[in-house]
């Protein structure tokens, strides 16, 4: 007996959100994405969408449009003064076409949000959600939803629909998108280190839809307790202490104009203990969030949406399928969060011990093997086997599976 279509409830249009929404339309959901703001758009800069992600873009039909606007990244590399503190290549995990893809947020958007208009996806914006309960959204000014088969929580890590964080990370980061300029590789995220107590990093964020001008995302690294004194400062004494530090970033710095030009965004560490709640799947940030060190924020939000799309395709019963979701994603969560949470004070931190070990002890050993092929795979994502986890086909399945 086939089972009736689910009438889905999706709380906010981010990468989780649109991901989700495309891949419940092609499998006959009934999907409704609410969003607070009036013209939903992406927040923040720049990412690297990991080989993991790419392949749940792929699934999504979303892949090819995302390529075609982004830059190709092939190298992590970091220095800290003259010394080689971060130095992942892609390559060597042994397989082709085995890069990260860097990708301006909006570019990121775009594609998804065209996806799930594609898909049929009901998208309603101007609503802001201020809880859930009966698999019904409580909206600001009191009112509600209509009555949903389940509700999904994609609002990211200050979701009134989950449990906050407790703390902010101590560190969070100046972003901006700027046009390419530079001595930059354009095919790295390159990055400088004081100690861990600043660190400024260049990426190649490719285009916007549209557009020809190619993009980079130039961030710095700013405590919360420095963000006030960091703002009351003049724009120049800031530049100064930027290319004290990297004088290649000159024609860069020339773009930014103001304060305002330059976003701040803060992390957390927060993984609730399971992804079901009483009244609804959590997704993405809303489950777990974690530091930016890893670059790993979207990559998990899309592998959450096929999940538990996958997991409500599959089984029997809702209870089952978000049981399922559950199981097929817990494992290579925590396996992140942890990693992460040891590998944020290497980089950001007050800490002048930390520092020393990272330049002088775990620097010369994570380029002898097999120490460069488990970063690679570390940082495109692979580590826990979350494509296979989650029954998500590799592009070689794919493909044998288009030629039968």
């Amino acid at each position: 007996m086939t089972r009736a279509p689910l009438d889905i409830a999706i709380a906010g249009c981010g990468v989780a959100g649109l991901a989700l929404a495309t891949l419940l339309r092609q499998q006959g959901a009934r999907v409704v994405v609410y969003d607070r703001l009036q013209t939903p758009r992406p927040l923040g800069s720049g990412i690297i969408v990991q080989p993991v992600g790419l392949h749940v873009l792929d699934a999504i039909g979303a892949g090819r449009a995302v390529r075609e606007l982004g830059s190709p990244i092939e190298r992590l590399y970091g220095l800290s003064g003259e010394r080689i503190v971060l130095d992942v290549r892609y390559r060597a995990r042994g397989r082709q076409a085995a890069c990260g893809l860097g990708v301006h947020r909006g570019a990121l958007f775009q594609a998804l949000y065209d996806a799930a208009l594609a898909s049929g996806a009901e998208i309603v914006s101007g609503h802001e959600i201020v809880g859930a309960s009966d698999g019904r959204l409580a909206f600001a000014g009191g009112k509600q939803s209509a009555t949903f088969d389940l509700v999904v929580d994609a609002l990211g890590m200050r979701s009134p629909l989950s449990r906050p964080p407790d703390a902010p990370l101590p560190f969070g980061a100046l972003w901006a998108s700027l046009d390419w300029a530079g001595p930059f590789d354009p095919a790295a995220l390159e990055q400088r280190y004081v100690a861990a107590r600043k660190m400024a990093g260049v990426l190649p964020i490719g285009r916007l839809q549209g557009e020809e001008r190619q993009q980079t995302a130039f961030f710095w690294s700013l405590k919360h307790a420095d963000h006030a004194a960091w703002r009351a400062t003049p724009l120049a004494a800031w530049k100064d202490e930027v290319l004290a530090l990297w004088p290649a970033t000159a024609p860069l710095l020339q773009q930014i104009r103001s304060h305002d030009d330059l976003v701040f965004a803060s992390y957390a560490h927060r993984t609730l203990r399971a992804p079901v709640s009483r009244h609804c799947a959590h997704v993405g940030d809303s489950w777990h969030c974690a530091s930016p060190q890893l670059g790993q924020g979207a990559n998990m939000a899309l592998l959450d949406a096929f999940a538990l799309a996958r997991a409500l395709e599959t089984q029997s019963n809702l209870d089952a399928a978000l049981g399922e979701y559950a199981r097929t994603r817990l494992w290579h969560i925590r396996l992140y969060q942890a990693v992460s949470y040891l590998f944020t004070p290497a980089y950001q931190s007050d800490s002048a011990m930390i520092a020393w070990l990272r330049d002088f002890l775990l620097s010369p050993l994570s380029r002898i093997p097999p120490a460069p092929q488990m970063l690679a795979a570390l940082v495109a994502g692979e580590w826990g086997a979350p494509v296979s986890a989650i029954g998500l086909p590799s592009p070689r399945e794919r493909t044998r599976a288009g030629e039968g």
